[in-house]
């Protein structure tokens, strides 16, 4: 499976410039434009939001905030950062601001593709954000869902269910949907008492109350049992 574009918001007040760009993006392999601005004062409510661009396209001279303004502006850890300019004596104070790369104008596509393999490189080397320290006994985690985290308590998870690109976490009392196959969940919840049963189902083999028929009962709801899983299953179940 290839991995995920790398997208891309660019800010450039001279239209020509900004559609230069748009098109080196489009015609590039593994880059998305995200937006492309003409107001640098535009940018500053897409950096509020989540999921943060991985790479800036920053003209630096334009009016009310200039690139290198910008960049002092961006959040720890940001995205990576590309100036453009039609003046190289820009380039020491982009460089002291830690940029990426530095384009002059006129632009040319060589070029930019060397600023996005420097792009890349950066990126690849970005340390892995830390992981919580989670007591053994602690069966919480977040969740996004609704553009938000959640925190859910996995041993009030009834039943796990696929539906197309998306799950459903089923507790006593409510739903919650979130945006991921059933074999990712499968294979990133660190919980041990998960199980599939079925290729649409995972179960919490704690609240398991009874199995008859192909079935599951779990308290008000049914599960089915695939046949390929079953004699998993009922390994996995102690019994007199």
């Amino acid at each position: 499976m290839s991995a995920a574009p790398l997208s891309c918001i660019i800010v450039d007040d001279n239209t020509m410039n900004r559609l230069t760009l748009e098109q080196f993006v489009r015609i590039t392999a593994g880059l998305e434009v995200q937006a492309s601005l003409a107001d640098p004062v535009a940018l500053l409510p897409l950096l509020e939001q989540e999921p943060l661009p991985q790479l800036l396209l920053l003209d630096i001279e334009m009016p009310q905030l200039s690139g290198l303004e910008l960049v002092r502006l961006l959040p720890s850890p940001g995205p990576e950062v590309v100036l453009i300019t039609s003046h190289a004596q820009f380039a020491v104070d982009a460089f002291a601001l830690r940029v990426t790369d530095y384009l002059l104008k006129p632009l040319e596509y060589a070029r930019f593709l060397q600023a996005v393999a420097r792009v890349r490189e950066r990126l690849a080397s970005r340390p892995a954000p830390p992981q919580p320290d989670l007591d053994a006994d602690d069966t919480s985690l977040f969740i996004r869902t609704n553009n938000k985290l959640v925190r859910l308590d996995f041993d009030q998870v009834l039943y796990i269910e696929a539906m197309s690109a998306y799950c459903v976490l089923v507790t006593a009392t409510r739903k919650h949907i979130v945006h991921a196959t059933l074999k990712a969940v499968e294979e990133q919840l660190p919980f041990a008492h998960f199980q599939r049963v079925h290729r649409s189902y995972m179960v919490n083999t704690r609240l398991i109350d009874s199995v008859a028929d192909g079935h599951l009962q779990l308290g008000s709801f049914e599960v089915p049992i695939g046949k390929s899983y079953e004699q998993a299953l009922m390994a996995r179940l102690r019994s007199l």
